[in-house]
């Protein structure tokens, strides 16, 4: 998909830059593959606000997406590619030969007509699903369990990929754009290809009026506040904190690691921030 650009008819359209999705299916998705979606304007189960400049935009509709693609040996052709409001990345409808339909990430060079299939004996194309074990070393791989039959959850976003580089004793190696190297089971399952619509990146709102739309509100920089707002609040005139930067809470923001520790953490083979 290209990049499509505006004439400058009003301040807003100026600056505007947007994927075109002309190409995209304009009707609305498969009814019995969708739910409703409610907002939760950045607050937790009891109310709270656990993450900031959350809330508003415009009313979506949930499509399930088949992240476990575990329908083995049956072929399924694909027939339209869709947006989903709910993902960076476009989502193709595909039918199997039983007449069964399902929603999937579409790929780069995933085309309408194409047959996907998940099997261990698949063709290394764009959309077909094999487990790491059968795919070849050096494959350019995306959708990808971090457990057997959960599901994918690594490299869904647009234009994503990663890259197998390796196999080991049952895990397989893993090589992610940011630099990261990681072990995976061999016996979960990936999908050929990198993510649809890599120009998402290059995309420019103009206004603040579009990040509205997909409920991001605004967001306010702590040296503007009063000191009873923010630690960097306060001074005469423009200032710069007078400290070291931190958060609304007084924690530092540079420096002390936040994440916590994870129990996959130990198939971590090089982290993304490592010197190379």
């Amino acid at each position: 998909m290209a990049l499509k650009t505006y004439n400058p008819t009003s301040p807003g359209q100026r600056q505007l830059v947007l994927v075109d999705r002309s190409e995209l299916h304009k009707g609305r998705p498969v009814k019995a593959l969708t739910e409703g979606l409610s907002k939760t304007g950045g607050r937790n189960n009891r109310g709270r606000m656990t993450a900031r400049h959350k809330g508003g935009g415009a009313k979506r509709l949930y499509r399930r997406i088949d992240f476990k693609r575990n329908r083995w040996d049956v072929p399924a052709t694909v027939e339209r590619l869709e947006y989903d409001p709910n993902r960076t990345a476009f989502i193709a409808l595909i039918k199997y030969e039983d007449g069964e339909l399902a929603y999937i990430l579409a790929p780069q060079r995933l085309s309408v007509g194409d047959t996907v299939i998940s099997s261990k004996t698949a063709d290394i194309k764009p959309g077909n699903v094999l487990p790491l074990r059968n795919i070849p070393v050096g494959t350019i791989i995306h959708n990808i369990e971090m457990k057997p039959l959960k599901g994918a959850q690594m490299v869904r976003s647009a234009g994503c990929y990663a890259q197998l580089i390796g196999r080991d004793a049952g895990y397989a190696q893993i090589k992610l754009t940011s630099g990261e190297v990681r072990m995976v089971l061999d016996a979960c399952v990936a999908t050929i290809g990198a993510v649809s619509n890599p120009d998402n990146m290059n995309q420019v709102m103009s206004k603040a009026g579009r990040n509205r739309n997909k409920g991001k509100r605004p967001h306010v920089r702590g040296v503007v506040m009063n000191p009873v707002d923010h630690p960097h609040g306060g001074g005469e005139g423009k200032s710069s904190g007078g400290r070291h930067p931190v958060t609304p809470w007084g924690k530092k923001t540079r420096g002390p690691k936040t994440r916590k520790t994870k129990a996959s953490d130990r198939l971590i083979v090089r982290r993304r921030n490592a010197k190379r």
